[in-house]
């Protein structure tokens, strides 16, 4: 078996996802082909994961691919292919979503999944993982394409529709949203048989419904606690429990991520919002900069003899590997087109996060129905900036970029339009050639 891994200078993920699968005895004697355009951060990985491999057995075989040149050897003859690149990395790219829009006022956290960085990043993003899907197409058609990539339903959207039809949108925040808001409120009892129902689109996926062992809903309960936290500047989530409170669910992805995904946190008139609700702006930024060090880090120490021991984590991709190979059936929360309205109240040509089966035939989606209303509208003015950035992906059509900004929710409620598109053109000449079609 082979299981090809784009983006292998990706340091958390590359270690996850293949150390998990090191840890399964029916994928852990594979070919894993390391592929990246980076030598430095290519050779890295190599060496940890490697080493890695040697402690755990060794029973797999490590290999590295350097370069668009090697790309499609990397790919050839895959069984599963899983994307963790970053289009033009912390430096410049990163930053320059950030610091361009401060200038206009704009303020971000993590700027990766919506908002205008979320809207540049799937820009400079879809034409590199398109280039993939075209090489899979050729040489290992039948693989699973597995995309761990932000801005998540940008990306799996445009390559579900268009590129690859094999694919798959992995997020790691189904799996602990609801044992996250359990412990939050102090109602860890609860999570030994717990039984819950989420849906939505990536980041912004609803806890429908959560009951107990017994079938008992623990909603009731759960809002009356969330709301003594509302206020509290020592707790952290406050986002998250406002949509408790106001729009009666919690959703998947942190507090951090949701504070720029609407027009209601972030706003320039009122800034006491940010320390009252505990708001890290520029959080993205600090974690990429901590990261990179921590890695260097654990590279030196490698060279010393030290290796960081790996069990296997909570990420879904080992263990849909094991399922479709084995034919053992397997839960996710996955990115998948809305096709045959698995959510009734969103286009079908949406990309949204719902309870799929996993078996030896592949993936398969399950349909959910009509989200509450009011989860449904906010979903909706997100899923309206992502498909226009689709659009604009497609069209190179400046204006199509201009009216995906105008339609996301946090730049459309803090700029007027003339100032919208003076952003997006200087976000567009910054990037430079990581845009080339725009210019």
């Amino acid at each position: 078996m082979k299981i090809t891994f784009m983006g292998a200078g990706s340091t958390v993920f590359a270690r996850n996802i293949i150390g998990d699968c090191l840890c399964s005895p029916t994928l852990r004697e594979s070919e894993f082909a390391l592929y990246d355009i980076d030598a430095t951060r290519l050779a890295e990985s190599a060496d940890i994961l490697g080493r890695m491999n040697e402690t755990m057995g060794g029973h797999g075989r490590i290999t590295s691919y350097l370069g668009v040149e090697n790309r499609k050897a990397a790919l050839k003859g895959a069984n599963f292919v899983v994307n963790a690149i970053q289009v033009g990395g912390y430096e410049p790219c990163t930053v320059i979503d950030f610091e361009i829009p401060k200038k206009y006022g704009l303020r971000q956290t993590i700027a990766d999944t919506l908002g205008i960085g979320g809207i540049m990043r799937a820009l400079r993003t879809i034409p590199v993982v398109e280039g993939f899907a075209n090489d899979m197409n050729e040489v290992c058609p039948d693989a699973w394409f597995l995309n761990y990539v932000n801005p998540m339903a940008m990306l799996t959207g445009y390559v579900q529709r268009y590129a690859f039809r094999n694919t798959v949108g992995l997020c790691h925040s189904v799996q602990t949203c609801s044992s996250t808001l359990l412990n939050e409120v102090g109602m860890s009892d609860a999570l030994e048989g717990r039984k819950e129902l989420i849906a939505g689109i990536n980041h912004m996926a609803w806890l429908l419904e959560i009951k107990d062992k017994n079938g008992c809903d623990l909603y009731p309960e759960i809002r009356r606690r969330a709301a003594e936290k509302l206020g509290d500047k020592s707790f952290c989530d406050q986002v998250r429990f406002t949509y408790i409170d106001r729009l009666g669910y919690y959703c998947t992805e942190s507090s951090e991520h949701n504070a720029e995904y609407n027009n209601w946190f972030i706003k320039d008139r009122y800034p006491g919002l940010i320390d009252r609700l505990n708001i890290p702006l520029d959080e993205y930024p600090r974690r990429c900069v901590n990261q990179i060090a921590a890695w260097k880090e654990e590279h030196e120490k490698l060279k010393e003899g030290a290796v960081q021991p790996h069990e296997r984590s909570h990420e879904y991709g080992s263990y849909i590997m094991e399922s479709i190979v084995t034919g053992t059936p397997y839960k996710i929360g996955g990115n998948v087109l809305n096709t045959g309205h698995l959510i009734d109240n969103f286009p079908e040509e949406a990309c949204v996060e719902v309870p799929c089966l996993v078996d030896g035939m592949g993936i398969h989606p399950t349909r959910v129905g009509k989200l509450p209303t009011q989860c449904a509208a906010l979903n909706m003015t997100n899923i309206n900036a992502q498909l226009m950035t689709i659009e604009a992906a497609r069209s190179h059509k400046k204006n199509d970029v201009y009216l995906a900004a105008m339609l996301d929710p946090h730049t459309g409620s803090e700029l007027d339009i003339d100032t919208i598109v003076k952003l997006v053109d200087e976000l567009i000449e910054a990037h430079g050639e990581y845009l080339p079609k725009f210019h």
